[in-house]
């Protein structure tokens, strides 16, 4: 094989996250791969670089602010509050909060974004991420151990380059996630090669094929359990040939996911170790700028194996590195064989026996036929910084402190929008129901989805999306000063409102003291507390009340724990700082 420049993206740091003791996935997995990579003497042949991590504003090019806040923020300790009790955000036990979520995916995504840029400016033939690959993540959600979608990220850096991007999927999982980002467009092709039936996600039917612009760029190729090397060859490369003869891509992201590979804890494919690699080793060979990126895999010895052996495909130097594997500091994890290997099961193959794999490969590329020829697109020069940055303005931050009129106008608006809010309210019907109806709660016009299920990557069973129930809202659990009664509604939520008072809830609006004026907020405990307005509320409201009379009170006013303690005559008592 000809020689390429490969740049190899790796961050000692991803190994030392854990996603928990008996979760499937184990990030330690690159941290063995590199030590292969190393002990190989790979290292030298490429250029090794560690990419800047991805910053939460390079993050939302993809998913939303909301999402990236509650991941900047969520740790195991506060999860239950801030996924509104598992309705959101993190659905399930796929995606635990583990500590470091964000800087664990900032890693990632970062990796994937520097060798999209650095493949696009022609610094490199081929980029290898193996910490990347992770694409079940969605917009807003967190799905099968993907938190963020580096794959969506790298390919949209990629897109302000060239106009056409082939995505190629051989996970054992369908890259939903992936499709569905770009499911509308014609720019990005995905081709997904996985296992369908009763498995996650589910998703990845042959007639899934795209919508409006996109009509005919999603492909997707279902196989079933026990596909062998032969099999998997003879779909793979024609249905890949008739891809590049007919989109013509000018860059190529491939997942190497090594969950399709034989003995996976979570896969039903029986490829082998050469098997996988002769898909990094066919697309190679076609010259066109290459993205290499990791994905599943849980049995975490092969997974290692493998994705070494896939490095030295992109080096091209697999003939000639040894079988036997050299000592290094997993070397004891690879017995009793320690050869780099990966061999195939007696899986029986299903795709031969019924025939589904040669009705699939003709249906695929009918479909192709079908399509018109290479889309075309205008590219523009897209500014990487914005106008005020450009011009050397400071943000909004930087600017003195808002003045009243500001901090009156930001509360007006707040009020009015939550008036908007809690005028909405579903009915019987949108509860009763099963679809996706969305409804507006409290104080954030927080949307749920009611009914919607999902599956677990682990047991590829479908289960609902827990409902909250009619008197929650988030501001219970921070006590935020709303006034609450709840009726008990079965022992899944007992113990979290023990020792509350039952009966009809009343909540009040605009008496909360998460204020954001600190003056309004004593003057709003003070109201709840039957003390009668001061100077505070004389200044809050503008000076337009006269200002009464202030009377003492013989005794000190009870409060509940929660609030803040208050003097006999008022006054709220400040912590010595």
């Amino acid at each position: 094989m000809s020689k390429r420049r490969v740049a190899y993206y790796y961050d000692p740091d991803v190994g030392s996250y854990t996603y928990g003791v008996t979760h499937a996935m184990k990030p330690q997995r690159m941290r063995i791969t590199h030590e292969l990579v190393s002990a190989y003497d790979m290292l030298p042949k490429m250029h090794v670089l560690r990419a800047k991590r991805a910053t939460a504003e390079t993050l939302t090019r993809f998913h939303t602010d909301e999402y990236i806040d509650f991941l900047s923020k969520v740790t195991p300790e506060n999860a239950r509050k801030l996924t509104y009790q598992g309705t959101r955000f993190l659905v399930g036990d796929d995606n635990p909060p583990f500590e470091g979520v964000f800087e664990f995916s900032s890693i990632s995504a970062g990796g994937s974004i520097a060798a999209a840029k650095r493949l696009m400016e022609g610094q490199t033939d081929i980029a290898i991420n193996w910490a990347g690959g992770l694409h079940h993540a969605k917009k807003r959600e967190a799905s099968g151990f993907c938190y963020i979608n580096d794959i969506v990220l790298g390919i949209l850096e990629m897109l302000r380059y060239v106009p056409r991007v082939l995505y190629i999927d051989i996970d054992c999982h369908h890259g939903d996630g992936v499709e569905e980002a770009f499911y509308t467009t014609d720019r990005v092709m995905t081709a997904s090669f996985h296992k369908f039936g009763e498995f996650f996600p589910g998703t990845g039917q042959i007639e899934d094929r795209g919508r409006g612009p996109g009509r005919g760029y999603a492909l997707n190729i279902p196989l079933k359990d026990g596909i062998t090397d032969e099999s998997y060859k003879s779909i793979f490369e024609p249905v890949i040939d008739k891809i590049l003869d007919v989109y013509r891509p000018n860059a190529i992201v491939l997942q190497c996911g090594a969950d399709s590979l034989s003995g996976d804890k979570l896969g039903g494919l029986n490829l082998t170790m050469h098997g996988h690699a002769h898909c990094v080793q066919y697309v190679r060979s076609k010259n066109i700028p290459l993205m290499l990126l990791g994905g599943g895999g849980y049995t975490v010895k092969n997974v290692a194996r493998a994705w070494t052996y896939e490095t030295a495909c992109a080096l091209g130097i697999e003939k000639d590195i040894d079988p036997n594997l050299p000592w290094n500091e997993y070397f004891e994890w690879f017995g009793p064989r320690y050869r780099l290997e990966v061999l195939e099961s007696n899986l029986e193959d299903l795709n031969v026996k019924d025939g589904s794999l040669d009705r699939n490969r003709t249906t695929i590329l009918q479909f192709l036929s079908e399509l018109r020829p290479a889309p075309s697109v205008e590219l523009q020069e897209v500014p990487r910084e914005g106008l005020g940055e450009h011009l050397g303005l400071p943000g909004v931050r930087a600017h003195a402190p808002l003045d009243d009129m500001d901090e009156r106008l930001a509360q007006h608006a707040r009020y009015v929008y939550d008036m908007q809010n809690s005028d909405e309210s579903p009915s019987e019907d949108e509860e009763e129901s099963d679809s996706s109806t969305r409804r507006t709660r409290g104080r954030t016009g927080r949307q749920t989805r009611a009914g919607k299920k999902r599956m677990s990557i682990m047991t590829s069973q479908y289960f609902d999306v827990p409902r909250l129930p009619p008197d929650y809202d988030e501001e219970d659990e921070s006590g935020c000063g709303h006034e609450y009664s709840y009726e008990r509604r079965g022992d899944e939520w007992a113990s979290a409102r023990e020792g509350l008072p039952t009966g009809k809830r009343k909540r009040r609006f605009f008496q909360s003291i998460a204020e954001w004026d600190p003056v309004k907020r004593v003057v709003t405990e003070r109201e709840r507390a039957g003390v009668r307005q001061g100077a505070e509320a004389v200044m809050v409201n503008g000076g337009a009340e006269k200002r009464k009379p202030r009377t003492r009170r013989p005794a000190r006013v009870k409060v509940s724990e929660e609030r803040e303690e208050m003097d006999i005559d008022g006054d709220v008592e400040e912590d010595e700082e």
